[in-house]
C-alpha cells in the first residue's frame, strides 16, 4: 500500500480528499465561486529580492536566499511535489514524501521517483515524525495542510521549526485546512479553492524560489488552455459530469467508488462545460451516499478516476455502466479517465480539457 493509499485510509476518512480540497478536516470546501480564468490579468514575473518576507497562514516567514534542502511531507499530496517538477526546481528537494504512481503527465511519474526520499518512514497517523525532519535539518519544510505541522500526530509544529532555524510553508489555500483557528480570510480562501488556488500555489513557490517568470508562464499557458475550452463550451446545454474513483471505495462506507465534490472539482467539471450532480456535498455526505442516491443521480458523462498503477478506465467504466443503467452515460457509454489533473496542482487544464471533450 502506498503512502497515499495509507493515509486515505486514515482521513477519510478525510475524505474525498486531502485531494485537496473537497476533503477537510474541518469544514469541507463548498462550491468555488471564481472568476473565469479568461477574464484575470496576466499574471506577472519580477525578479526577488532578498530577504523576502511573505505572510504565510497568518505567519511571517523570511527568506535570505532560495531554499536549498527542502522537505516535502504528506504523501496524501502531489500539488507541492508536481509544483516543484514543473517549475524545474526539483534539486530543491533534499526529501520528498509525496507520489502517486500514477499522473496525466506521465513524465511526472519518473520525475517524481528521481527525487530523493531521504529514507523517510511514515508513522502510524502517516506523517513524517519531527525526529525524522530535524535529522535531515532542512532550511525549508513544506506541508500541504496546516494539519500537517500539528505534533498530536507526531509531525514536527512550526514552532518547533522556528526553534531549529528552519522556514516553514503551508500551500496557502490549505492554511485553514487541520487549523481550528485559521483566520476568517483563511477559511474563506479554503471555502473556494479553484484551479486557480493551483495558481497561487505556484506563484508563492516561484517568489520563494526566485523562478518567478516559470511560474508566471505556466499559470498563464495554463489559463489560456482553460479560457479554450471555456470558449468552446460557452452557450452550450451543460452536462451532468460525475467523478468517480473506483480504486478509493474506502472512502465510501457503502463500499461504493470514491465520489468527488466540492472545492476544486466542481471548478474544473464547471469550467468543462459540466455540472458535477454532487456539487458542494460535504465529504461526510460524500462518504454516505449509497447505490440508490447514485443510480438516481443523472449523469451524461462518467470520468473515472485513476489511483494505482494498472487500473484499467475503460474496465472499470464498463463495471459501473452494467451496475447503474438507467444513467444516460451507461446508454452512451460516454466516459473519460483522470488521475490527478483533477487535485489542486499544476495541470489542471488538462483535467478541464479531458472532460470538456468527452462531453461534446
Amino acid at each position: 500500500m502506498s503512502s497515499f493509499d495509507g493515509a486515505r485510509l486514515t482521513r477519510c476518512v478525510l475524505v474525498a480528499g486531502v485531494l485537496l480540497a473537497a476533503c477537510g478536516i474541518g469544514k469541507p470546501a463548498p462550491i468555488a465561486q471564481q472568476a473565469d480564468v479568461g477574464l484575470l490579468p496576466p499574471a506577472v514575473a519580477k525578479p526577488t529580492s532578498y530577504p523576502l518576507t511573505i505572510d504565510n497562514c497568518g505567519r511571517k516567514v523570511t527568506f535570505d536566499a532560495p531554499p536549498k534542502r527542502v522537505v516535502l511531507l504528506n504523501g496524501t499530496s502531489v500539488a507541492e511535489v508536481e509544483s516543484f517538477v514543473a517549475l524545474g526546481i526539483q534539486d530543491h528537494i533534499l526529501a520528498n514524501s509525496q507520489s502517486y504512481e500514477v499522473s496525466d503527465e506521465p513524465s511526472f511519474v519518473y520525475k517524481i521517483k528521481a527525487i530523493p526520499k531521504a529514507n523517510l518512514k511514515l508513522n502510524e497517523n502517516f506523517e513524517v515524525p519531527r525526529e525524522q525532519v530535524l535529522a535531515l535539518k532542512p532550511d525549508l519544510v513544506i506541508s500541504t495542510w496546516a494539519g500537517g505541522f500539528d505534533d498530536k500526530v507526531g509531525s514536527v509544529t512550526r514552532d518547533q521549526l522556528d526553534a531549529a532555524g528552519i522556514k516553514s510553508f503551508v500551500t496557502p489555500s490549505n492554511c485553514a485546512y487541520g487549523d481550528p483557528n485559521a483566520r476568517p480570510e483563511d477559511k474563506e480562501r479554503y471555502g473556494k479553492q479553484s484551479v486557480e488556488s493551483s495558481s497561487e500555489l505556484l506563484l508563492s513557490l516561484g517568489e520563494i524560489f526566485d523562478v518567478q517568470q516559470r511560474a508566471a508562464d505556466h499559470v498563464n499557458r495554463t489559463r489560456a488552455e482553460i479560457a479554450a475550452v471555456q470558449k468552446e463550451v460557452a452557450g452550450k446545454e451543460r452536462k451532468n459530469v460525475l467523478v468517480v474513483y473506483p480504486g478509493m471505495s474506502m472512502m465510501n462506507n457503502n463500499g461504493l467508488p470514491a465520489v468527488f465534490g466540492g472545492g476544486i472539482y466542481d471548478d474544473i467539471v464547471g469550467r468543462a462545460g459540466g455540472v458535477n450532480p454532487f456539487a458542494g456535498k460535504t465529504s461526510t455526505q460524500l462518504a454516505e451516499i449509497n447505490a440508490e442516491a447514485l443510480a438516481a443521480a443523472p449523469v451524461d458523462v462518467l470520468v473515472i478516476g485513476l489511483f494505482q498503477p494498472g487500473e484499467k478506465p475503460d474496465v472499470l467504466a464498463q463495471e459501473l455502466f452494467a451496475k447503474f443503467p438507467a444513467w444516460q452515460a451507461s446508454k452512451t457509454k460516454t466516459f473519460t479517465s483522470v488521475s490527478d489533473s483533477i487535485y489542486l496542482g499544476p495541470i489542471n487544464a488538462i483535467a478541464v480539457r479531458k472532460i470538456a471533450d468527452a462531453a461534446r
